[in-house]
């Protein structure tokens, strides 16, 4: 498969294909996301990205972005380019869709584009644990800690998901919820089932044990969230607050809680994760559990280099989160 063939099947010119496989500002968000659904889905490594990547390969480093919508990588990328490029590196960024084969890709752009490291924001831990053996280039995992990952030339960088999401599981309690719904991912995303026991430990130790029904299961983007809200309201289970495993999601959960009539936070208080700006000029602006872009974008590149450069051995770094108060939460009312 060539450029023509992406630009055939997404009906986009060839010079909008190639703009949107470099990351060019000009081009909308929407076409990158259809280009970006087509590129995950055939596996292609795009050739103006290798070519680019093989002109450049003694000062290359992959980026392999595992979904086209997660805001808080677009934040964490962004310091991450900032650093490769202050290290004297060209940076080539691979966006996927949320389903894609991260590794398979990553084996692909090994082969033809042979950079000096990836790194990967978000991942399957699973697959990891199965496939990464393949990949022999130094890599960081960004965003994501795992003590299931042993590998000499993966690191790791991010916050410890358990103890993060009880941050905000500590703060609904402390203001006297007991009915605390949760909205996150399904089973198999390790993130999701690390946050969700990290908010059921503490809600248990707290005197607020978690119903397992007040669980909506959704992906991390704003349609799926709104509708697994309104699955919550639907079951007529109440609930005074509501724990949501990403900014993305809190936002959705707000808008579906307020169309269905009920007042955030007064009737329902909601907590997001991720600390992303969004949050702070969301109506009303969120509490959430803040993760230190700036600072895993910051260790990523100097542990990838540190192996690159010096030979060091994968580390792995874990950092804190901070539970950031905003208007979307307060004491439930009386009638609660």
């Amino acid at each position: 498969m060539t450029i023509r063939d992406i630009a055939r099947e997404s009906g986009y010119a060839i010079s909008t294909v190639s703009r949107a496989l470099n990351n060019h500002p000009d081009v909308s968000e929407e076409t990158k996301r259809r280009i970006a659904e087509i590129v995950a889905r055939t596996g292609f490594v795009p050739n103006s990205n290798a070519r680019q990547l093989k002109r450049q390969q003694a000062k290359s480093i992959a980026f392999i972005v595992k979904s086209t919508s997660n805001l808080f990588f677009a934040d964490v990328l962004v310091e991450l380019q900032r650093h490769v490029s202050e290290a004297g590196y060209d940076g080539v960024v691979q966006y996927l869709d949320e389903n894609a084969d991260e590794l398979a890709v990553a084996e692909q752009v090994c082969r033809e584009a042979r950079p000096k490291g990836i790194v990967f924001l978000g991942g399957n831990i699973d697959a990891f644990r199965e496939r990464f053996s393949a990949i022999r280039v130094p890599c960081v995992l960004a965003t994501s800690v795992s003590s299931l990952l042993q590998f000499d030339n993966l690191s790791m960088v991010g916050v410890d998901d358990k103890t993060a999401a009880a941050l905000a599981a500590g703060h609904l309690a402390g203001l006297g919820h007991r009915r605390i719904a949760m909205l996150g991912g399904c089973d198999t995303s390790y993130i999701s089932r690390q946050r969700r026991a990290g908010c059921e430990r503490a809600l248990a130790a707290l005197g607020a044990p978690f119903d397992p029904d007040l669980y909506g299961e959704a992906d991390f983007t704003f349609d799926s969230a709104y509708e697994a809200t309104q699955r919550l309201l639907h079951k007529k289970k109440p609930f005074t607050a509501l724990l949501a495993m990403s900014d993305v999601m809190a936002v959705a959960a707000v808008r579906a809680l307020t169309d269905a009539g009920l007042s955030v936070p007064r009737e329902v208080s909601v907590t997001g994760f991720d600390g992303t700006p969004m949050a702070r000029y969301s109506t009303p602006r969120l509490t959430t559990v803040a993760q230190p872009a700036a600072e895993i974008a910051r260790a990523s590149i100097v542990l990838l280099l540190d192996c690159i450069e010096r030979g060091v051995p994968a580390r792995t770094m874990v950092l804190d989160a901070s539970l950031l108060e905003g208007e979307s939460t307060c004491a439930p009312c009386a009638k609660a």
